[in-house]
């Protein structure tokens, strides 16, 4: 290393930050890569494959009133959810700046799905209840969140030129809220598109949505019902600009909830004993201090640590897969890049968006078998397409010289540069998710974190799950806390290296 180097390095890191910042995710990807298996273990995956679009080319069904039931159970558990986390983060996002709010709600949201129905099926069973507040919680925090930074980004102009003795709250809601409504409303939709996915993905754990049915047809090779399924849940989100009205919605809900499919009576005895005695170790509930901090110490460090630095690594590996998947598919779906072709590229970065990751890593699985490579593909596919997608609508906004460049010219000098630190942005503040939806993925069998929770909770070590949950919470907050800090420090640098004029 010549003696130039580390001021070189100083240098781009002050000029250039974004390219520093991606330098050190590529060498840490790279490194991760070691730690992962990435064997492909299946004998002859483009036979599975070939099938595979076999089935997508003819799709069928036959039980259509199955298939009906579980679209509207798909739908209400989703709206029934968004409609309980709205008003609830509503609430909580007025309180968002008292710090025992911002990390109770960032414990809460860190937190998946998934797990959150694992978690409340002990004591709720497979009822609606579970699947509506599997999806109500971690959402409600989420909207805590985003809600309070809508609240934060309103001009104070307008609560300025208000007479002083109007009512606080009237004060806020003819300024505040009223500047940031129509954010609110984007964000609110978004979310319930979310939430759709969401909640066919609870099929995978029992709930009676598309996904339990999907994954039956799955393994039992059933390619063209599944794709039936899938074909179906596509036309759901596709359609979600027709059929979601806003004067419609009181209607949505009050229907959502009168079609829940029944739910067992909850027992306060059941929750009890869950909470006072399942979720602890024996040797905390004799009093033994020492044998339970000796099995803890056991757990952390033969399994949760081991568990978390895969989960950590196969995030990273994806992130930067995602990365690289953004900057080749946003041209495809931008109008100076694609010209004609865009809404051909719209339509394929939609479908990548709209499949949820765990539906990809199951067909992955099936082609590839157990490992890591399938869980890396279904993260970067569906992730790198959405932010290609928010990347192309705003390549299409972008002001062009006439005499711009155009083809590989224009995507490499125009695009590319102009548009790399909002991807950058995005990619960050989607690594949160990435780790997430990698923690999730091991109920498929890939060795991450949810791997060893979905085994803690079929053989019903309620304690040992309630472990990992808490480790797989705090990874996820301090991920979402050190992409949060690298945001803010791009920034910053950015404006510093504008030059005052």
């Amino acid at each position: 290393m010549t003696p130039e180097f580390p001021a070189r390095l100083r240098r781009w890191r002050r000029e250039r930050p974004e390219l520093f910042i991606t330098g050190v995710f590529l060498l840490l990807a790279v490194a991760s890569l070691a730690l992962l298996d990435l064997q492909v273990h299946a004998v002859e995956p483009w036979q599975e494959l070939a099938r595979i679009g076999r089935g997508l080319l003819t799709p069928r069904w036959e039980d259509w009133p199955v298939l009906g039931r579980a679209l509207l159970n798909t739908v209400a558990f989703a709206l029934c959810a968004v409609t309980i986390a709205v008003v609830t983060g509503g609430v909580l996002s007025l309180f968002y700046r008292l710090a025992p709010v911002r990390v109770a709600c960032a414990a809460v949201r860190a937190v998946h799905e998934v797990f959150w129905g694992l978690l409340l099926m002990q004591f709720l069973g497979l009822s609606a209840l579970t699947g509506v507040l599997a999806i109500a919680i971690p959402y409600s925090a989420i909207f805590a969140r985003v809600f309070a930074d809508i609240y934060a980004e309103q001009s104070p102009l307008p609560q300025q030129v208000l007479a002083r003795h109007r009512v606080g709250v009237s004060r806020w809601c003819y300024t505040v809220l009223a500047q940031g409504w129509w954010s609110l409303c984007s964000y609110v939709r978004y979310r319930f598109e979310c939430a759709l996915r969401a909640s066919a993905i609870l099929g995978f754990i029992g709930l009676p949505t598309l996904g339990f049915h999907f994954e039956t047809a799955l393994k039992q090779g059933s390619y063209s019902e599944a794709a039936c399924l899938l074909w179906i849940f596509y036309l759901l989100i596709a359609g979600l600009r027709w059929w979601l009205q806003w004067r419609l919605l009181p209607v949505y809900c009050v229907v959502a909830f009168l079609v829940l499919p029944d739910s067992m009576p909850v027992s306060g005895s059941f929750l009890w004993e869950f909470l006072s005695r399942d979720i602890w170790p024996a040797a905390l509930r004799e009093g033994n201090l020492t044998a339970a901090l000796r099995w803890y110490g056991t757990e952390l460090w033969s399994e949760a640590l081991p568990a978390a630095l895969q989960t950590v690594a196969l995030s990273l590996v994806a992130l930067v897969a995602s990365g690289l998947l953004v900057l080749l598919l946003f041209p495809l779906a931008a109008r100076p890049c694609a010209g004609r072709l865009a809404p051909g590229g719209h339509a394929l970065l939609v479908f990548l968006r709209a499949t949820p990751e765990l539906m990809l890593a199951f067909v992955f699985l099936l082609l590839f078998g157990p490992s890591a490579l399938p869980a890396i593909i279904a993260l970067a596919l569906h992730n790198g397409g959405l932010i290609a997608y928010l990347a192309a609508r705003e390549a299409d906004r972008l002001p062009l010289r006439p005499d711009a460049a155009g083809g590989a010219n224009l995507w490499a000098y125009e695009m590319v540069p102009r548009l790399y630190p909002r991807i950058s942005a995005l990619l960050l503040y989607r690594w949160e998710v990435i780790l997430r939806e990698s923690a999730i993925l091991g109920i498929l069998g890939v060795t991450t974190l949810g791997f060893y929770v979905d085994s803690a909770f079929a053989e019903f070590r309620m304690d040992r799950a309630l472990l990992l949950l808490l480790v797989t919470a705090g990874l996820n907050i301090a991920v979402d806390a050190l992409s949060q800090r690298i945001n803010r420090t791009l920034r910053h640098e950015s404006a510093q290296s504008i030059p005052v004029r």
